[in-house]
């Protein structure tokens, strides 16, 4: 129940993005018909969203015949959380990295690079894929993604706004107001991108760590993760700075305004949290159950 009222929340801001931006630039007439507009992306987005992200990273529907360990271990995880079996996609990306996305658990998609599955032993991967599959659990993955994709929308509407005026004559602050909603619309979908993220990851933290039995196994997989991700770009993300929130850990490397994109909790943070929570367990680096 929280979490469909975040994400009803959500649609009414990003609908509230549209209709302010289309106001400033275009006046009632442009209020009007950025109304449409984001009713439309909306219906769009819970709909389709999930099949949009994964064509922007061209990833691949993998089988267990073509992928039979990494099939595997994503049935054995959504087994132990209970869990419809997840389709499984790799992106070819040098940055090793992974998302999870789908409008609720029966349609969910969990999506490694080609990269994270070459530098990530078989412990570490679980605890990633655990990770991915708590996001699924919580029905995160349709507040992420339909924020990735209205959000992207709201950027677009400032770029419309920005090279072509958007009827200065008719809207009733002028230049001012292009120039308003230029600056203004992404840095509010980044606000809210930011607000529904945070906890979001902390928590997928947790849960993944008890589905996986092993913390430690994430926490090793975030560390590698960071480094590698500070080193390698990820030239998808960067050319699409709404969808970095989804990955597991900040993939960007663009700079500037796309850094403002970077809504994820410090790893540092987040290592400790699972080390702290392996030692209340009384574990230590050592092999786990898995096989």
């Amino acid at each position: 129940m929280a979490n469909l009222f975040k994400t009803g929340f959500l649609m009414a801001a990003m609908t509230g993005l549209f209709l302010v931006a289309g106001y400033l630039v275009g006046g009632p007439g442009g209020m009007a018909i950025a109304f449409l507009f984001a009713a439309g992306s909306n219906l769009f987005a819970y709909w389709n969203s999930d099949r949009v992200v994964l064509s922007m990273y061209g990833a691949r529907e993998q089988t267990e015949a073509g992928a039979p360990e990494l099939v595997h271990l994503v049935r054995q995880l959504s087994q132990r959380a209970g869990l419809p079996m997840p389709k499984v996609y790799i992106a070819d990306n040098p940055q090793p990295n992974a998302f999870a996305t789908g409008r609720d658990p029966a349609h969910a998609a969990v999506c490694i690079t080609t990269a994270l599955l070459q530098r990530l032993d078989l412990e570490e991967l679980a605890g990633v894929l655990a990770h991915e599959l708590s996001h699924v659990k919580n029905r995160d993955t349709l507040t992420m993604t339909l924020t990735a994709t209205i959000a992207g929308a709201v950027s677009m509407l400032a770029n419309f706004a920005f090279f072509f005026g958007g009827g200065r004559n008719r809207n009733p602050l002028g230049i001012f107001g292009v120039l308003l909603v230029t600056l203004l619309a992404p840095i509010a979908a980044m606000l809210v991108q930011m607000a529904v993220s945070r906890a979001r990851e902390f928590e997928a933290d947790r849960m993944g760590a008890e589905l996986s039995q092993r913390p430690l196994w994430l926490a090793s997989a975030l560390k590698r993760i960071e480094w590698s991700a500070a080193q390698i770009e990820n030239p998808q993300a960067d050319a699409n700075p709404a969808t970095a929130h989804m990955f597991i850990v900040n993939p960007l490397h663009g700079g500037g305004f796309s850094n403002l994109f970077a809504s994820h909790p410090s790893t540092r943070e987040r290592v400790a949290r699972l080390e702290a929570m392996a030692k209340s367990m009384g574990q230590g680096p050592r092999p786990g159950p898995w096989s």
